[in-house]
Parts: structure tokens; sequence; C-alpha cells
């Protein structure tokens, strides 16, 4: 076996590969940018070297300095993560040259499945199904809109070279495939360096689910069975399951076959994902084959028992497979959502800035769940505009799809994160949502459901009344405190908790009645009473214990007389009042917000790429103002109503903070 090597990634994949590393015995080597000195990946390893300044193009993507770190400490062999070199098939030949180990599949699988237009040509050849559409590569605006017209639309267009959602754009009319072939093909360069694209037919109201397949160097290829990959926004992931509630048996045995099919084909001879597009009645067509191992592997894994960063690394030892198709059985299911640094509520948006809270739920046995949470990230870090936001992937395993379900949004409950905004609101309540829950998916699950963007969903029901009872023993142990301290002034009488508390939660009153016995306090609300026992002390952010004796966590923040809370994929202030208090505070005006309508401000921290009008200009509602390129992505910001340009306070090449003003509107 290996004795070293080297992983040429960063964040939560070079963890992820490390962890497996050390079980097995073998050093790692570490690369880092500038911006990556102090990264956790760094001081995980056993070694590591410096590469460059911190865009990608300067550090992680230099082949030269990856094979000289290489050198430089002995490495024999390179896990590529995914992302950056790992599909690069002149990445595994130069390591070749060079005599070291590519730890994923050989440079032709890799040319023969990495480019999308070549991989749709040989999954014709191996008979597998495939989406109707223009295999060749598009020059021009107006040939991706004439071949657009001739497939019929909808239309995806698509970097050839793509991967994690860039590089995409789906397009309704002959305007959107101009405007996205163009966005597309900007994307793919400054992300893969190919700008090449290519169009084919969209499939309506479709399903994501891919095959995980295994091959060594001998032959042997498996599938790992499918996950569920349906519920994306801009075409990125960001939560994943396995199995699929979709398929049955005979189906998921029909994709499995033609995956392995494929991958012998090519001489596929690592972990490697075949990705394909489902119709509701369970028809399926070939998209493309991811050369690498996948972001959501973790949910393969949970359900077959098998470490695929280890098979990996065996495989590419030259070991043969130790498991074949019989071996594999599917245990229960797992449920991944992808936590990013992005602000929901401001449709997406990336983030940027320190961790000033990082806490994520205990590892480990939940009940008859497990948790498990990959990252690469830690309390005091930063989150850079240079790379991925992907902050961690937390996964849950339990014997079914709700129970997996349920651990999931208790495991979201009990994640503290503050510093920057972050969409474990918005994966939480997707917890929460019928339809998910129901399993009736699809890629249109966001844009479906929530319309007009997300907004923090207010507490309903049974969950704003344990909402109001948390905040009362959460006001309730505050008080117990503040009676404690010592050197007080004694006054001529003891002072004494007032036993009636009023909540104002999400619009809504909530009166009751505090009593304590034995370490737990009972709230008597009028309809019924409620139980709280919990062991959570002032300043802690997440508020663990027991509500009528069922294990909840909750989001606690102070605010002014109360605290903001989270549970359940509902999010309000929950101000505590004493009687007296609450008449006072019903007096209280309420402050305005301010008008922000007659100016255009940068919605994440960002570059200027693009202005893309001028003072004076008249401009209609959904014109371009301004392009602002933040974590990879190109973010178009455009006129929500008839404005006229009066000043523009922003270069293009300027680095934006978030609500920068841009420019102002006359």
């Amino acid at each position: 076996m290996f004795s070293k090597i080297l992983i040429a990634n960063r964040g939560e994949i070079a963890c992820r590969v490390i962890k497996t590393a050390k079980r097995m015995g073998i050093k790692t080597v570490a690369v880092y940018s500038d911006a990556d000195r102090d990264a956790l990946h760094v001081e995980m390893a056993d070694e590591a070297v410096h590469i460059g300044a911190a865009p990608a193009a300067e550090s992680y993507l230099q082949i030269d300095k990856i094979i000289a770190a290489c050198k430089q400490t002995g490495a024999e062999a390179v896990h590529p993560g995914y992302g950056f070199l790992s599909e690069r098939e002149a990445f595994a030949k130069a390591l070749k040259d060079n005599g070291i180990v590519f730890i994923g599949p050989n440079p032709g699988a890799i040319a023969a499945m990495g480019d999308k237009i070549e991989s749709k040509k040989a999954a014709a050849a191996a008979k597998v199904s495939t989406v109707p559409g223009y295999l060749g590569v598009i020059e021009s605006p107006e040939h991706a809109v004439k071949i657009a017209d001739e497939i019929g639309y909808p239309v995806m267009i698509k970097a050839s070279a793509g991967g994690g959602g860039k590089g995409m754009r789906i397009a309704h009319s002959a305007g959107e495939v101009a405007e996205g072939f163009a966005r597309a093909k900007s994307e793919a360069a400054s992300s893969f360096g190919d700008d090449r694209v290519f169009v084919e037919k969209f499939i309506v109201d479709p399903r994501h689910i891919e095959i995980q397949v295994l091959g060594d160097k001998h032959g042997n290829v498996i599938y790992l069975g499918e996950r569920e990959c349906s519920i994306q926004r801009r075409n990125q992931k960001v939560l994943e399951e396995a199995p699929s509630p979709l398929l049955d048996e005979a189906t998921r045995r029909k994709m499995g076959e033609q995956a392995v099919a494929l991958a012998k084909a090519v001489s596929y001879d690592s972990a490697g994902t075949v990705e394909f597009v489902a119709g509701q009645d369970k028809s399926f067509y070939f998209l493309e084959m991811n050369t690498r191992l996948q972001v959501e592997h973790p949910v393969t894994e949970m359900i077959t028992g098998i470490d695929l960063v280890e098979q990996m690394i065996r495989v590419a030892y030259g070991e043969r497979l130790a498991i074949s198709q019989a071996d594999v059985k599917l245990n229960g299911w797992a449920v991944e959502s992808r936590v990013y640094a992005e602000d929901p509520t401001r449709n997406f948006l990336p983030s940027t800035g320190r961790l000033v809270t990082y806490r994520p739920p205990s590892e480990g046995p939940d009940g008859d769940a497990t948790v498990r949470n990959d990252t690469g990230v830690f309390e005091g870090g930063e989150i850079s505009i240079y790379y991925d936001p992907m902050i961690a992937k937390l996964v849950t395993h339990a014997p079914t799809r709700e129970a997996a379900i349920k651990a999931q949004a208790r495991a979201l409950d009990a994640f503290a994160i503050d510093g920057i905004r972050h969409n474990i609101p918005f994966v939480a309540a997707v917890m929460q949502h019928p339809r998910w829950i129901s399993g009736n998916l699809s890629t249109g699950f966001i844009a479906e459901e929530f319309p007009e963007g997300f907004s923090l969903p207010q507490p309903e029901g049974e969950i704003a009344l344990r909402m109001a009872a948390i905040a009362i023993a959460c006001d309730h142990r505050l008080n117990s405190r503040k009676r404690n301290v010592s050197a007080q002034m004694e006054g001529w009488r003891k002072v004494e908790f007032e036993r009636t508390r009023i909540v104002s939660l999400g619009g809504e009153r909530f009166e009751g009645q505090v009593s304590e016995q034995g370490g737990a306090v009972t709230i008597a609300f009028p309809e019924r009473s409620l139980t709280i026992a919990s062991d959570w002390r002032p300043g802690e952010p997440v508020w663990r214990g027991t509500v009528d004796g069922v294990a909840i966590a909750a989001q606690v923040r102070p605010i002014l007389n109360g605290v903001s809370l989270g549970h359940a994929g509902a999010y309000a202030n929950a101000h505590v009042y004493t009687p007296r208090e609450a008449e006072l505070a019903a007096l209280m005006p309420e402050k305005a917000a301010a008008d922000t309508g007659k100016v255009l401000l940068c919605p994440m921290p960002g570059l200027v790429k693009a202005l893309l009008v001028s003072v004076g200009q008249e401009v209609k509602a959904g014109e371009a103002l301004a392009m602002v390129e933040a974590m990879k992505m190109e973010n178009v910001l455009r006129a929500e109503k008839d404005v006229t340009i009066a000043k523009i306070l922003a270069k293009e090449g300027d680095s934006l903070a978030v609500d920068a003003v841009i420019m102002e509107f006359a």
C-alpha cells in the first residue's frame, strides 16, 4: 500500500480524504493557497506545501506546482477530490509521466467521459438511453438559437467541461438562449479553462438520479445503488438522499446495469457516477458521467457501509475489488444537506466572512439514527470569496426515510453558525415541507414551492406553542441566574418571581404560568401545559432539552427582552414580558425600515465584472444593470422597476462589500 499520498484539493473533501488515509495508516500531504494558510485540511495533514496565491487558477489548478509538491514530499500518489483538477485528463497524464499514481480513473476514461459531448456519444454507442440534443460544439449565439429552435423549448445550455452547476443555463426562448449561451461560455472559461458548450432538450418535471459505480484495473465494475439529487437551485444540488423514493428494484437494476455497461465501455477503473434525468414514470436518460468522487458520496457510504475513498486508494494501488455485485446490500436510508455560506432570503446569494460561531451537532448515534458531518472549516475560520461556498455536509442515516428526515431536522436545529449568512433555515424548512416528506420530487422543487423566493417561515400551531414555552423557560433560567448574583442589596422583603409570562412570537401572543419542580419547568398555557427539561445555560447558541419528554433542539440568540428562536424550520423573535411590561411594550412605536428603492445595492461580497448602463440612461424593469462575480458564479443584477440612472458609484474591477451602493436612481 502507498506510504504517503497528496491531496490536490482543499476544504471539506481534503479533510474527508485525510480521515480515511489516516485510518489506513497512510501519511498525507496537504497543499494550500495564500487564502488557506490556516485552513483545517492544512492542520489535519502530516505535511503541507504552499502552492500559490488565493485564486484557484494560481494555485489549486497549477499542475506543475502539484507535481513539485509531490516530489518535494515524496508523495507516491495524488487524490484529486472533486472540482479543480479532478477531471482533467492532462493532470492524470502529467502525474503518470512523473511516476506518480493518480487516485482516480485512467486518462482515457477521463477523456471519454469528462467531455460532456464525447460522453454522450460513448453512451449512445454503449446502448445507454440518452437525451435528445446537439452534440457538436456551438460557436455562436445565433447557432445556439438555431439548434434550440430545432430541438424545441425548453433547452439546457451546458459547458462541455462543466460540473457543479457552473456553465449551465435553462432557456425557454430564443432570447434566453442568446444570453444563456454568453453566460455559460464565460463561466465555463473562468471555472474550467474550456468555453465549449452544447445544447440538449430539457426534460420537463424531471428528477435527477445518479448511479455510483466502482471499477478496478482488472476489468471488474459494480454499482452501489442510486442517489436522488433532485432538490437543486441554479443547477446545483442542495439535498441528496439514498436510495431514491422513486425507484423500484427493477428500475434500479436497469439503471445500474446501463451505468456498468458504460463504465466497462471506457475501461473505467475507480469510483465514478453516471447521472440520469428520470421522468416521473421511471423513464430515464443519460446525462453525463462524473469521473471523480461526488460531493454527495456520503449517503451511498452510509447505506452500503463501503468507504469509497478507501476503495479508490486500493484500486489505484492495483488491488482487485474485494466486493462483488452480490455483496452490495442497501441498508436503511440516508439524507444529506449541503450547508452553504449563502443567504436564502436574498435569492441564495453568496456570503463571506468569519465564522464567529461554528458548532455542528454531535456526530454518532442519535436514537435509531446516525449523524455524520463532513466539513473543512472551524470556529474562527474565514469563508473566502475565492472558492465554493460549502461549509459542511450534514448526513443522517436511519432504518427508514421518515426516520432519516426526522433525524436530519433535529440535527439542523442543533447546528449553530454565526458571523455569515447560511442556508440552514432553508434546508430546515424543506425538512418540514409536505412535498419533500412525501417524496414527490423534481428538479423544479425549489422554483415551484418557493416562487417568490425564500423568507423565514413563521411558527404556527404546535411549533409556535413549543417555541413560546422554550422562550419562557429561557427567560426563567435568566431570572434565576440574576437572583443568585452575589452581593445584591437586601430589601425589606424577598424578591419573588412574576409567575405570569406573556410571549410575543411571530405576531401571536401566548400567556403562560410558570412553575418549577425537581429541575423541570412547567408552562401552563390556556390550551394545555408543557413540561420543559434542559441544562441550557445563558449564552449557549443551541437549546437542547425535552418538551413533554420529546428530545428537541432550538437555535437561541439573545435579543432585547427575549430571545430569537429557530426550530423545526420556523424562525421568530420571542419577546418575553411580565403583564405590566406587555402593556407598556404595546405602546412603543415600530421603527420603519429604510427606503432602498432608489439605489442598487451589492447583494453579496464580490467583484464588479461589468457595469451595463450609463448615467442618464432610462432602464426598463428587468433590464440588466450590472454583473457581480462571487465564488466563481456570475450574478446579473436587474432593475426591479423602470428607472433612470442618476449616479454610478462603483467601477469595474471594484471589490464590494454586501449592501455597498453600486448606483443611484433618479
